[in-house]
Formats: C-alpha cells, sequence, structure tokens
C-alpha cells in the first residue's frame, strides 16, 4: 500500500466541513479588517490617517463642520497600524477576514446607515454555475502574496474542487477572470487579451486589496490603480492578501450559494 494512502487511512479525512458546518475555518484568531466608530474619535484627531500607508483613512468635515472618518476598505491592507495609534478607540481589531462585495460602495464605511442592495444584470445569467465554475488566474504584477493564498486552495484541507470549482490554464475554458496584483502597466494588454479570449458570458474579479485600488504601489511609476478603468469588475476582495476561506467566500457569494456579509463597509450577516 503506498505510503500516502496509508497515511490518509489512518489519520482520517483532512478536509474542513465548513461553510457547511460554521467551524474550522482554518482562520481561527486571525486579525480581518479593522472596526471603526467614528462618534468615539477625539476632537481635531487625524493619527489613523497619518499611519495609514494607503490611505484607506481619511479625515474629512461634514457640513456641520464636524470631523469623521471616511474608510474605503478597497484600499486597506489590514496592517492594524490605524488600530495601534487611535487614542479613543476608534478603531479596534476584529475577526472580520471575509470581505467580498459585488458593488465596489459596499467597500466605503457608511454613517449614514445600509443602502438596499443593487440589482445585478448579471444575476440569472450567473446561475447557469452554481455547481460548476471554471477560473483563469492573471497574476498583473503580484508580490505572490496573493499566489501563496490561491496555492493553498488545492491543499487536501481547504479543497476547492469540492464546490465544483477549478482553475483553467485556457482563457477560452474560464468564465471567470481572477486577477491579482496592481495591474502594471506592462500587464494590461495581455489582461485585455485574456478577457477577450473568454466565452461570454463572462465576469472578473478582483482579489487582493492590489488588484482593488492599486494598494501600496496604487498610482506609482508602474502601474495605476488595480483594475479600475481597466475591466468591468463583478467581485471584489480586499485584503493583503486576503486568506483562502476569503476567496472561498467570495467565489460562493459570486455564485449565489451564501448572501453577501458586507454591505456599507460593516459586516451585516
Amino acid at each position: 500500500m503506498p505510503f500516502w494512502t496509508f497515511f490518509g487511512l489512518q489519520k482520517g479525512k483532512a478536509t474542513t466541513p465548513w461553510p457547511r458546518d460554521a467551524v474550522q475555518t482554518g482562520q481561527e484568531g486571525v486579525f480581518g479588517m479593522p472596526r471603526f466608530e467614528p462618534e468615539r474619535c477625539a476632537p481635531e484627531c487625524d493619527a489613523c490617517a497619518e499611519a495609514c500607508p494607503t490611505e484607506a483613512i481619511t479625515v474629512r468635515r461634514s457640513e456641520t463642520e464636524k470631523e469623521r472618518l471616511a474608510v474605503d476598505y478597497g484600499r486597506c491592507v489590514v496592517c492594524q497600524l490605524c488600530v495601534e495609534v487611535c487614542p479613543a478607540g476608534a478603531a479596534q481589531t476584529s475577526f472580520d477576514w471575509a470581505f467580498g462585495v459585488r458593488d465596489r460602495a459596499d467597500l466605503m464605511l457608511s454613517q449614514e446607515g445600509i443602502a438596499p442592495e443593487k440589482a445585478h444584470g448579471a444575476q440569472d445569467a450567473r446561475g447557469e454555475f452554481r455547481r460548476s465554475l471554471h477560473i483563469r488566474h492573471v497574476d498583473a504584477g503580484s508580490c505572490n502574496g496573493c499566489e501563496s493564498e490561491l496555492q493553498a486552495l488545492n491543499n487536501p484541507f481547504y479543497n476547492l474542487h469540492r464546490f465544483g470549482i477549478f482553475f483553467t490554464p485556457s482563457p477560452r475554458f474560464a468564465d471567470l477572470l481572477l486577477v491579482t496584483g496592481p495591474v502594471t502597466y506592462a500587464m494590461r494588454e495581455p489582461l485585455r487579451r485574456t478577457y477577450e479570449a473568454m466565452p461570454a458570458p463572462r465576469w472578473v474579479m478582483a482579489v487582493g486589496t492590489c488588484a482593488v485600488s492599486g494598494g501600496v504601489a496604487g498610482g506609482g511609476y508602474a502601474c495605476g490603480n488595480g483594475l479600475e478603468g481597466i475591466l468591468p469588475v463583478d467581485v471584489y476582495l480586499p485584503g493583503c492578501p486576503p486568506n483562502p476561506s476569503a476567496i472561498i467566500e467570495a467565489l460562493l457569494m459570486f455564485l449565489n450559494r451564501v448572501p453577501p456579509r458586507v454591505k456599507g463597509g460593516r459586516v451585516v450577516a
């Protein structure tokens, strides 16, 4: 008997029962996006905005001249610096690691309440892929942090194939284009050609803060601001990098197999 067969029989099933059972996500104790309570901000304080390396946090004045926080989670690299420097506890650590959304606006912290979910034109067509989805991944200039998390999707613990989701080397067999990296100028044309080679209906998923907004490299000499203005994006998943469970959660949300968890920059489910 081959060694690995014997090892498997001895150790039992290694794949996590999540998300069928809400346990063993593989992210226990891992910090996620910081939470903000703007009402606790100290007057004239902008320590969090000064510490943020990607300008995800800005301090603005409303019409009543009251200072308020504006937070764009699409720019957040989850460094926790804002939590460390906040003197009033307005920024706090959380375990909100699943932050995938369909609408870019849902990554903006809303202080006016949560707006109703918008209808999506591709919703009906997307239902055809509820049980099978093929993904073409393009590295558009990433640091390989996101790639290391993507590789983990095929290990025995996460076992992405159990969801009927597969990676394909050819865009001609792909339903979803998964993009990582800030989209360097050198990768724009290969990325467009990959998208154009995909059969319709086709969708795009931005994985990692770099792909969503450019991340720490955004607006530099070699790239713009991620996929903004280059391809239409159907799923946004910030993080630096997003963990394997977050990627699976976003894919299942895209397939309408789990409900969206984030609206108005807040976890609501």
